[in-house]
């Protein structure tokens, strides 16, 4: 599975949510608005860590990813923290839409797809480092970060140019949620039809 699948599959199961909720609405926000808040600033805080946690990744990989192995930082903690902090983000905007279908269709969706794509990418790395990698992955969980595990160097050598693109691709988690806002402003007006509601 290349790079390039995995991003237009992305692209459009977040495309299908979309419009999910550009027809649908939240049925907490007219039943219990409290509910509805506390599941807006869960959904903002996971967006948060998750967009920071891979900032955090970014700068251990940025220009090294498939040049060496990384087992630093976010690495050391978990082979997959790129993924893990995905999962998050994911569950987070899924939050913010202030509904539970859309993080559990976010979390089954994540929960279907991801360990393939995990599993290709660590028979990848198996052919390419051998027993380094191998070292690697029993000394290190595979996906839930273990904090215990965590080591990071005095400094860190970073391609700013690369870096830069990460930061964009960290950031569509708070973009997700502005989009979210716009459309619920949208219903509120009257602007776009809600033809259902859900939890």
């Amino acid at each position: 599975m290349t790079q390039r699948i995995r991003l237009y599959s992305t692209r459009i199961f977040i495309a299908a949510l979309l419009i999910l909720l550009f027809i649908g609405g939240s049925e907490w926000e007219e039943k219990c608005p409290i509910v509805s808040s506390v599941l807006f600033l869960a959904g903002c805080t996971l967006a948060g860590v998750a967009s920071l946690g891979r900032l955090w990744c970014s700068l251990y990989i940025a220009g090294y990813k498939t040049k060496q192995l990384i087992v630093a930082g976010p690495y050391s903690i978990c082979r997959n923290p790129l993924y893990f902090f995905s999962m998050l983000g994911g569950v987070g905007v899924g939050l913010a839409s202030e509904t539970l279908t859309i993080p559990v269709i976010i979390l089954v969706a994540f929960a279907f797809y991801y360990p393939f794509i995990i599993r290709y990418e660590e028979q990848n790395l198996r052919n390419q480092f051998g027993q380094l990698y191998d070292d690697y992955v029993r000394r290190t969980p595979r996906f839930w970060p273990k904090w215990s595990l965590l080591t990071e160097p005095k400094e860190c050598v970073v391609s700013p140019k690369i870096f830069r693109k990460h930061i964009f691709s960290a950031l569509w988690f708070i973009w997700m949620i502005g989009i979210l806002e716009l459309i619920e402003e949208l219903h509120n007006l009257h602007l776009i039809p809600e033809y259902f509601s859900f939890y």
